[in-house]
């Protein structure tokens, strides 16, 4: 692709400029830059951009995103690596700076430290000691000059051939045959190949045009600067210039940093402001820093609160004033990531949306990598605008989460912490024999999980003392309950029903699905209907893409247990990619979750249970491991499937969805004698992981390979031809094994339970994070998994840092349970 592909980047912004850059130093010579306003001042929120970056994120991902960014704008002289310092006054923040630290060490951030009171007034003597409990130091976080960025690349691209068309206002995407073709603009077609859009907040209009919902919602944001501030005068050659680090006081949502003689303030503290970025029409074809469409008049009302704050925490406030400020639009998504992919129904046409300055070259760096190379060499899951479902794309849900990640963007956020609203959008036929239950449900995806049933509490005096878990401290106690353990007992010694619905089942067939099929998988799904094989989609490189179940139903009709929508739309992609090349050759591809349910019906007593209810063969004999089959429960029609994600007896059991609670109604009364349990997501997690059993998105990713992950078992190794065997096989033949794998660790001490995405210390170093981590009700101690490097193994010990502090573990051999695999086949 490196020549031919004429490429057109909207927006010339500071994405739009790295993306032209990241292209043409990968050999692209046909790259054109379409912009409403003025090169010298396009008016998008780069232009007004305060230029603060904080490298570290909870997503690994964007971590890397923006310490790319940092390295790129340096080597072009528009960043001034001044530190960053947050500073906590709260227990609570101080707690999650050292979270953060942590997740800095994880994500390789070097040279980061919490500091004590005493030494965040040294290094910024102008915060009020008596206020500040801690801080966290970042020494090579700091300032970004976007518009001088958006400068530099923009000559150095020009030098490289790039063209620019300016005062240029796009007014349509040309196609044909559902391919795009050009950008239509006043001055005629310009012809394309690939067109990228990275037009920040006027994206949805542009996705638009394309026919593509862009799940953005741009925001208004205040920043005010003040007047001169006199321990400043002189000290700054720069006229945006600053010696101190950038100063974030999170727990008022404010942030600060000096604008050459005065101060510039950030406050998030007000209400959410959202603007249509239609309402604000064309870029006028001049632009002046005091005019320009992405900001929008100060509002000093909303600016009245966080400057009271402002002088408490920076007390030689109190003598200037806030001389102007604006309330700058910024693009805020519904999980707050960025937005970048392929539109499903126009090839070629691409979206680089939602990206703030921090993280602008690292995700046009893996875009051009996309577009070049076919593959980023950092996982986009988290990025990929096909991670939302349809209903994640109506305006009423993109304004209201939206909105909502504006209000918290300053806010501590617990892993599970859940949103109030929209609830109750997806729910199962069980939801309300749930309810009936005391589910406790956690929304993902939209789906209402239960996490545990508060009628299981009764059975806590009942409980054996090897099962209890050592008391949590406060943290991983939110959103848990000792009913957990409860639930995880009975499902190892007796029966439980769990709600396995919310898991993304798709329908292929058709003549092609099983050339289809092949060619996407690492194992043989080609094997007689009733097979059901776990297997992986790769990617040209051999990184995991997913992980699925195929069941082969019939001669031509497969269900396919997948993990999101990511997974629907690259099958969907690839069934039409086969269709064109072979006409006789369809494959259908239906995504069925929601016309289907599915109850996994697990424990020893799981047959005795089913037998009770059904005339079929369901003996291990009848239906052996990894098999499925069509039968009647209690007169429900079903398709069984002898399969078990927490390494127990039983089965996942699906119906239609017009069935679902009759099937209920009928396991849980032939189950009642034999004191069956409901369970949730919580029992289910910390039984998979003494099984030992993955998680695609955080055990592994498209980073990893099949024996990175300890997956390799998933690949046939007779089998040629499948997508990402070419990569696995050149690895194999230069002998080149994984410089990491992961791992099995459980904690030494019994009762540190960990959370995920903490760093991991070998001979007192940062080598590794956790990857998923629970307490092992079975084994009696805090279970991890852990990409560690590869002489790391089985025996040795290790540090894994929460909170603050280190705690050891040992690397141990998986899976710690049923290592046989006897409980499963019986």
């Amino acid at each position: 692709m490196a020549h031919t592909p004429r490429i057109v980047i909207i927006g010339a912004g500071i994405v739009g400029t790295n993306l032209a850059d990241e292209l043409v130093q990968r050999g692209c010579t046909d790259v054109t830059v379409v912009e409403q306003g003025p090169i010298s001042l396009p008016g998008g929120s780069s232009s007004h951009a305060p230029g603060l970056v904080f490298q570290t994120n909870p997503d690994r991902t964007m971590t890397h995103f923006a310490r790319y960014t940092v390295e790129k704008l340096l080597e072009i002289d528009a960043f001034d690596q001044v530190g960053g310092l947050e500073v906590a006054t709260t227990p609570e923040r101080l707690d999650d700076l050292h979270r953060k630290a942590g997740l800095a060490a994880s994500w390789g951030v070097p040279d980061v430290r919490v500091l004590r009171p005493a030494e965040c007034v040294d290094l910024y003597p102008h915060l009020d000691v008596e206020r500040v409990l801690g801080g966290l130091h970042i020494p090579s976080d700091g300032l970004a000059f976007s518009t001088k960025a958006v400068d530099t690349l923009v000559t150095r691209t020009r030098d490289a051939g790039v063209r620019y068309l300016d005062r240029t206002p796009v007014t349509g995407i040309a196609s044909e045959d559902g391919r795009v073709t050009g950008v239509e603009t006043p001055d005629g077609v310009v012809p394309a190949d690939i067109v990228v859009s990275c037009a920040g907040f006027w994206g949805v209009e542009i996705g638009a045009m394309a026919g593509m919902r862009v799940p953005l919602l741009p925001l208004a944001h205040q920043f005010a600067w003040t007047t001169p501030v006199p321990h400043l005068a002189g000290v700054h050659s720069h006229p945006r210039g600053a010696t101190l680090p950038i100063l974030r006081h999170q727990d008022e949502d404010l942030y600060f940093r000096e604008w050459g003689d005065v101060y510039g303030i950030g406050s998030y503290r007000h209400r959410p402001m959202p603007v249509r970025a239609a309402d604000l029409g064309p870029t006028p074809a001049e632009v002046t820093p005091e005019s320009m469409p992405s900001s929008l008049d100060f509002t000093p009302e909303d600016f009245a609160g966080p400057w009271e704050r402002s002088q408490e925490m920076l007390p030689f406030l109190r003598g200037v004033e806030v001389e102007h400020g604006i309330n700058g639009i910024m693009s805020f998504t519904p999980d707050g990531g960025p937005l970048v992919g392929e539109s499903r129904t126009l090839t070629g046409f691409w979206v680089a949306e939602a990206v703030w300055v921090t993280h602008s070259a690292g995700v046009a760096r893996a875009v051009a990598q996309v577009l070049t190379e076919g593959r980023s060499d950092l996982d986009l899951g988290h990025c990929d605008i096909d991670r939302f479902d349809d209903f994640q794309l109506a305006p009423d849900y993109v304004e209201s989460t939206s909105s909502r990640q504006f209000v918290e963007v300053y806010d501590v956020i617990h892993p599970h912490q859940q949103r109030d609203e929209p609830r109750d959008v997806r729910v199962s036929p069980f939801h309300d024999r749930q309810q009936e239950l005391g589910a406790v449900f956690l929304e993902h995806g939209g789906w209402e999980r239960a996490h545990w049933y508060e009628a299981n509490a009764a059975l806590l005096e009942k409980l054996p003392e090897e099962w209890q878990e050592p008391e949590r401290d406060a943290w991983t106690a939110m959103y848990h309950s000792p009913v957990v353990a409860v639930e995880a007992w009975r499902t190892r010694t007796a029966v439980a029903l769990y709600d396995m619905t919310q898991l993304r089942r798709l329908e292929v067939s058709g003549p092609g699905a099983l050339p289809l099929l092949q060619r996407l998988t690492t194992g043989n799904v080609g094997r007689k209907p009733g097979a059901v094989t776990y297997t992986l989609m790769l990617d040209e490189a051999g990184g995991i893409r997913s992980d699925v179940t195929v069941a082969r139903l019939g001669p031509e009709r497969f269900q396919v247990g997948a993990n999101g929508n990511i997974d629907t739309v690259y099958l969907e992609r690839e069934a039409a990619a086969l269709r064109t090349e072979d006409p006789t050759s369809v494959a259908t591809v239906r995504d069925i979750t929601g016309g289907t349910c599915c109850i996994g019906l697990w424990g020893p007593d799981a047959r005795r249970v089913l037998e009770r209810v059904t005339a079929d063969d369901f003996s291990h004999e009848g239906l052996g491991y990894f098999r499925a089959r069509e039968a009647y429960v209690g007169g429900v029609p079903v398709t069984a499937m002898r399969l078990s994600y927490v390494g127990e007896l039983g089965w996942e059991i699906y119906t239609s969805a017009e069935y679902g609670r009759k099937l209920w109604d009928v396991l849980w009364e032939a189950g009642r004698s034999y004191g069956i349990i409901a369970a949730g997501r919580g029992a289910f997690n910390a039984l998979r992981l003494e099984k030992g059993y993955r998680a695609w998105g955080s055990d592994m990713t498209t980073e990893h390979d099949p024996e990175q992950a300890g997956v390799g078992f998933a690949v046939k190794a007779t089998k040629e031809g499948f997508v990402g065997h070419a990569a696995l096989a050149e690895k194999a033949a230069h002998g080149q094994g994984p410089a990491t794998i992961l791992r099995c660790l459980t904690v030494d001490d019994g009762r540190t339970v960990l959370m995920g995405k903490e760093p991991v210390f070998v001979d007192g170093a940062p080598a590794g994070y956790v990857t998923s981590a629970a307490f092992g009700y079975t084994v009696g101690r805090p279970v991890a998994y852990a990409h560690l490097p590869a002489h790391v193994g089985p025996g040795d010990s290790v540090e894994v840092e929460y909170t603050g502090c280190r705690v050891r573990a040992t690397v141990v051999a998986e899976p710690l349970v049923d290592p046989q695999m006897k409980r499963i086949r019986r």
